[in-house]
Order: structure tokens, then C-alpha cells, then sequence
């Protein structure tokens, strides 16, 4: 199934993502936080996939779609947010998040090109020493997201209905305070 763009507002672009396994993970970051769609460019996931996938049924709602050019598939008025570490990026602590957003992240092996970049509204990055992983940072930057966000839905009924089935643990009484040094 594919999406009418209209109706997206916070998607993922991948750029010629290489591992099923990471694409599983960024599938599942995908359902965890919201995100409307994921669109992937080039040929070496779509290889890979027949071999391995690790994905979670929160994200099978979410469509996967694999196209020829992020920049010719964008969702309508999205703004462009590169994710990659360049010079001249944002640090992701300073950055304020658009309501209607592609987030573009660059293959596990490589950048995303400098054609994308100059047509970014945005270019943010992570600030740690080294670079994550694709789904490692996917989840950084949603996780980011929604922390920076009005939507407030955090409650036991969310960590029951999210939870694994043999999670059945409870925090009774707030930890004690540990003394000041």
C-alpha cells in the first residue's frame, strides 16, 4: 500500500540502506514513535531482504516503499532534515523539530550526497564521539523528537499495552534518595 503524500507528516528517507536487519530496527523505531512512512533509495536492500529481516508487528501499518529519488518522492510541504555528520551541521540538542518532516539518513557505508544536502532546509547530527549505527540513530532522533514535543501520553496503560508479555513488573515504592556527596 502506498500512502497519498497528503496525509504523511513525519517520514523517513533512507539513502541506499544496505542491511535488512538495520531497516527491520528503523521499521520498528518507525512504529515506536509515530512516523507515517518509510521510502528507501537504491538496489541493496531490496537483495538483502530476501535473506533476513527483523521487524516488529508495531510497523507493519507503516508503508515501506522503495523509489529512485528521495528529492522526486517528497511528501507535500515536508521540510528536508538531512542527518549525517558534516560540517556546518546542527547538533541535535539545538535543533527544533518541523510538525511536517522527511528525515533523510545516509547509508551504513557512505553519505548522503551533496546534491540532498543543498536542498535541505536542515542538516542535524548527533553529537557523539564516532558514529551509530543507521537505526541507532533513527531512534535518537525520533526519541529527540517526541522529548521536544507537546505530545504528552506517557502513563502505565502505554508501558502495558507496550511491553513484552512476560513483563509483569512493578515499581512499588519510589527508590530511595541516595545521599548528597
Amino acid at each position: 500500500m502506498i500512502m497519498s503524500m497528503k496525509e504523511i507528516n513525519v517520514s523517513i528517507g533512507l539513502t541506499k540502506p544496505k542491511s535488512p536487519t538495520n531497516v527491520g530496527a528503523v521499521m520498528r523505531a518507525a512504529g515506536c514513535y509515530g512516523v507515517d512512512a518509510v521510502f528507501y533509495t537504491g538496489e541493496r536492500y531490496d537483495r538483502a531482504v530476501k535473506l533476513n529481516t527483523d521487524t516488529k508487528s508495531i510497523s507493519q501499518n507503516i508503508p515501506l516503499t522503495g523509489v529512485n529519488s528521495l528529492l522526486e518522492n517528497m511528501p507535500d510541504k515536508a521540510k528536508i532534515v538531512c542527518v549525517e555528520l558534516v560540517e556546518g551541521a546542527t547538533p541535535l540538542p539545538e535543533y527544533e523539530h518541523p510538525e511536517n518532516v522527511i528525515y533523510i539518513f545516509g547509508p551504513e557505508d557512505g553519505t548522503i550526497s551533496q546534491a540532498v544536502i543543498d536542498r535541505a532546509d536542515a542538516v542535524i547530527y548527533v553529537p557523539t564521539i564516532g558514529c551509530m549505527n543507521l537505526a541507532a540513530t533513527v531512534n535518537v532522533v525520533l526519541y529527540d523528537r517526541l522529548a521536544k514535543s507537546d505530545l504528552s501520553f506517557a502513563s502505565d496503560k502505554l508501558i502495558r499495552q507496550s511491553r513484552d508479555t512476560n513483563n509483569k513488573v512493578k515499581v512499588n515504592a519510589p527508590p530511595a534518595k541516595q545521599p548528597s556527596r
